[in-house]
């Protein structure tokens, strides 16, 4: 590894640790296996083994079956078969509210035993619900877009799916990235939250845990922080509240609501 990536490593690690808590004042860095996205899911996928992609939705179909319905999935773009990419097509959908991004249901995972997902960003590890994973994909060919903000790095399109592709560094801390750590990122996979439209980039998948409550140190008053559903203690890693990210994202506003 290469003293600037290491720098940057170090940099994020720490913004990230000031971020989340106050009661710690650094990160716990562990480097990742390097499992092949075959295995990310080994243990809560079925016997007969499916396509990648295909395989994510039956394990996360299968997630759904154990917990109580959901309310409904943010609002999804309708998949379209021409391939041709216009601005009004590509136009980010509303929240419900001009100021409100928390979803007021409370989350099936807030009771009993849930799975989570880890992957890595610049060396930071992001936790996410498995039940609200919408699917993994290879990172392949984007297409960017004039007069959006920085962390949106542009669409890609996957078959007949058009992806919102989010920059999630950019996203996150979008005062620390430089050009030395936007060099140093490679991202290789887009994470798809829940039913919607939007991809966060990662560079590498970690592994899938069974998580109890008592593992989290939940955010019971998310409204700095709606993104925020929670700390994963032994990782010091945030957990994502799925819904509000993707109203976030859909007003077009970073971390920090701008």
């Amino acid at each position: 590894m290469s003293k600037s990536l290491a720098a940057s490593q170090k940099v994020m690690r720490s913004y990230l640790s000031e971020l989340l808590t106050d009661e710690s004042e650094q990160l716990e860095h562990k480097e990742p296996e390097t499992n092949k996205l075959e295995k990310l899911l080994e243990g809560v996928q079925p016997t007969n083994r499916l396509p990648v992609e295909q395989e994510v939705s039956t394990v996360k179909a299968k997630a759904k079956v154990k917990v109580k319905e959901e309310s409904k999935p943010a609002v999804v773009a309708p998949k379209v078969k021409q391939q041709e990419i216009t601005e009004e097509e590509l136009q980010l959908s509303t929240a419900k509210s001009e100021n409100e991004f928390t979803v007021e249901s409370k989350k099936s995972y807030r009771e009993g035993s849930f799975q989570a997902m880890f992957f890595e960003v610049a060396g930071l590890t992001i936790a996410v619900p498995l039940i609200e994973l919408g699917g993994i994909h290879n990172v392949e060919h984007i297409n960017s877009l004039m007069g959006k903000p920085d962390w949106f790095r542009g669409v890609m399109l996957h078959r007949e799916e058009k992806i919102n592709v989010v920059d999630t560094a950019l996203w996150v801390m979008p005062e620390k990235c430089d050009q030395e750590l936007k060099d140093s990122l490679n991202y290789q996979y887009i994470i798809m939250l829940s039913n919607s439209t939007w991809g966060l980039m990662a560079e590498s998948l970690v592994d899938t845990v069974t998580l109890e409550q008592s593992d989290v140190k939940w955010v019971d008053n998310p409204v700095k922080r709606p993104w925020l559903a929670g700390l994963v203690k032994d990782r010091m890693c945030a957990l994502l509240d799925v819904d509000a990210l993707i109203a976030m994202l859909n007003k077009g506003v970073d971390v920090y609501q701008e």
